[in-house]
């Protein structure tokens, strides 16, 4: 897997201060994408334990709330095994902080069910995320007047309440 940055210091994805990490690859393409050299898979650097190591470090003070996860795609088949042994890393070290993860794809239509996003390492990797953003950005529906995400049709996911009631729960603390 490779990457295309890390922030140390990021206020805009997510709540609070956070570590975000935008992985490479991503096929969904959407139309006026912010971040389009980050569909090529190869782009950026070399995802390495050194990586899970830095992110870890900047992840220490207390101040930090927790990890995002942005792309490319997170989700794409070719990222979930490293990215599930960063955030599993992440819960172990600091559980106290929050993993926030944003994905073009839906999560009850293609991270639950049989989709070109599933795979061994899927569920897994949902269980160490927090918040889930989810749907992919639709040019037609921007409005930068929405919190954490970029089109009208994304959806902002409470993944362990959804997990536990089996159904999709919005999150519920959207600052007004």
């Amino acid at each position: 897997m490779n990457y295309a940055t890390i922030k140390k210091r990021d206020i805009a994805n997510g709540v609070g201060v956070r570590v975000s990490l935008f992985v490479s690859g991503c096929t969904h393409r959407c139309k006026n994408c912010f971040n389009k050299e980050t569909w090529d898979f190869n782009y950026g650097e070399k995802f390495t334990d050194e990586t899970v190591q830095q992110i870890l470090f900047y992840l220490e003070p207390d101040y930090v709330n927790g990890l995002s996860l942005l792309g490319g795609e997170p989700f794409e088949v070719q990222n979930q095994e490293e990215l599930t042994k960063l955030l599993k890393a992440v819960k172990e070290k600091y559980p106290q902080k929050d993993v926030w993860c944003y994905t073009g794809y839906l999560f009850d239509k293609e991270l639950l069910r049989d989709s070109r996003a599933r795979c061994e390492y899927t569920d897994e990797m949902l269980s160490y995320i927090d918040i889930l953003v989810d749907g992919r950005f639709i040019e037609e529906q921007k409005d930068i007047s929405l919190q954490f995400r970029g089109s009208k049709n994304q959806r902002i996911i409470d993944v362990k309440r959804s997990l536990s009631q089996n159904e999709v729960v919005l999150w519920d603390k959207l600052i007004k």
